[in-house]
């Protein structure tokens, strides 16, 4: 495999369990795909994992704003940043509000040949770009699940043209490679706290006029960046939030920056 860059295709068929989240229990969009991959198939990502991670590790590609996945990173380190930003501000009397993002299927939506060139640009270059085009392309999956009288149902083998494989040991990595330059894109007006793909904003401005500003460039390009890498904002279930440590006039976003 790693000679050749060539991930056999044997190992690139999974079965995808739906395990049901909330919500109507008809509605698939509901559920969260799972997939069942051949425990050779893990063998040979953690293989890849482990060199592709300490690439990144060694030459500090990732970007300190992402907490998922990753060694001394957590849901804690990533609530401290998140938590002691807004206190900071809040302490010099600056005005900061919280933009918090839910991106509709993320893992499923990666776009393989835009994850490729990012790939390429970080170093992954040459054969082990092509070792990872193998990964990811011509994949094939199913869905398993039982019915109401707990008979198996199996739909037939179908191509993955996006996405990552959930429940695999590289899709995550490969993941975070994809948003690894989402907070560069609003370095000037914003800062962010990732945790996967978990997005959350800080804006922050001693003076107002300023403040609003900035909420309108980081909204412009969080929806630039979202739509060069074909990530989708579920604005439904996106929430914009204004601290403070006291009753203040709330400011207003219009529907037109949303």
């Amino acid at each position: 495999m790693l000679s050749s860059g060539t991930f056999p295709d044997r190992l690139k068929y999974s079965e995808v369990i739906p395990i049901y989240k909330n919500g109507d229990t008809e509605d698939l969009s509901n559920s969260r795909p799972i997939s069942l991959l051949t425990s050779f198939s893990k063998i040979m990502e953690k293989i890849l994992h482990k060199r592709i991670y300490q690439i990144f590790d060694q030459h500090k590609l990732f970007e300190k704003e992402q907490h998922g996945f990753r060694q001394n990173a957590s849901t804690e380190t990533a609530t401290f940043n998140l938590l002691n930003t807004i206190l900071k501000s809040l302490d010099s009397k600056s005005t900061v509000s919280g933009l918090f993002l839910d991106i509709r299927k993320a893992f499923d939506s990666v776009d393989h040949s835009i994850l490729l060139s990012k790939l390429d640009f970080c170093g992954i270059s040459g054969k082990n770009n092509k070792l990872m085009k193998s990964y990811i392309k011509d994949r094939y999956q199913r869905v398993v699940m039982n019915d109401k009288n707990s008979n198996k149902l199996v739909s037939t083998w179908k191509q993955v043209k996006r996405g990552v494989p959930q429940g695999s040991v590289l899709g995550p990595l490969l993941f975070l490679i994809y948003i690894n330059d989402f907070p560069r894109s609003i370095d000037n007006c914003a800062e962010a706290v990732l945790f996967a793909d978990d997005t959350s904003i800080i804006i922050v401005k001693a003076n107002v006029q300023e403040y609003k500003h900035n909420i309108k460039i980081a909204i412009q390009e969080i929806n630039d960046w979202f739509c060069s890498n074909s990530l989708t904002i579920h604005y439904n279930k996106t929430h914009y939030l204004q601290f403070s440590t006291k009753k203040i006039q709330r400011i207003t976003i219009s529907h037109n920056n949303n």
